[in-house]
């Protein structure tokens, strides 16, 4: 391992652990708006009736009858974080990183606002509905979500890395080759 790829290796992981220690705060202040004013555009294509509020501390979306707060947990800032820790764990190129952390965090985005959006759907036609839905994908559906566009991504920019285990082995060939002498 030369001189820059350790750099790299370690703005890498240096990224990952300062975003880790501020309780992804960026994830929050950046996708909360994305994701809320879509979600609430969209719903408001459903229900005319829908209008966006501010109810401290959480924005709400008031449709037909029903209110809708988007939690922290619909924006779902660990999903962005895992999906972050993937990419940056993983060797390759900074423009094929570029190119990957937008295509992880837009599928994400546009994802989420839908299974929001679908939520929405779902409240008139009966809670039940709603309840076992949202259940479902607050226990499966954002890492099941997460999982299929990690490895879309893994096929779409042809990555052959794996996350970490490619790090720890270039350390390992670079340690041992310093031991045989070379």
């Amino acid at each position: 391992m030369n001189g820059k790829e350790l750099s790299t290796l370690l703005i890498r992981y240096t990224v990952l652990i300062v975003l880790g220690l501020f309780n992804l705060v960026a994830f929050y202040y950046i996708f909360t708006p994305l994701t809320i004013y879509p979600a609430f555009f969209f719903i408001s294509k459903i229900f005319e009736d829908a209008v966006l509020v501010s109810v401290s501390p959480t924005p709400a979306v008031l449709f037909n009858g029903y209110i809708a707060r988007i939690i922290p947990a619909c924006i779902a800032g660990s999903a962005y974080y895992l999906l972050l820790i993937l990419n940056l764990t993983t060797p390759m190129n900074a423009g094929k990183r570029a190119g990957s952390i937008f295509f992880l965090f837009a599928s994400f985005l546009v994802l989420n606002i839908a299974r929001i959006t679908l939520f929405a759907a779902l409240v008139p036609v009966g809670f039940e509905y709603f309840d076992a839905t949202h259940e479902f994908t607050w226990y499966f559906g954002s890492t099941i979500m997460v999982v299929v566009i990690w490895f879309a991504n893994v096929l779409i920019f042809k990555i052959r890395e794996i996350p970490v285990y490619s790090d720890l082995k270039s350390f390992y060939i670079d340690i041992r080759g310093k031991k045989d002498g070379n």
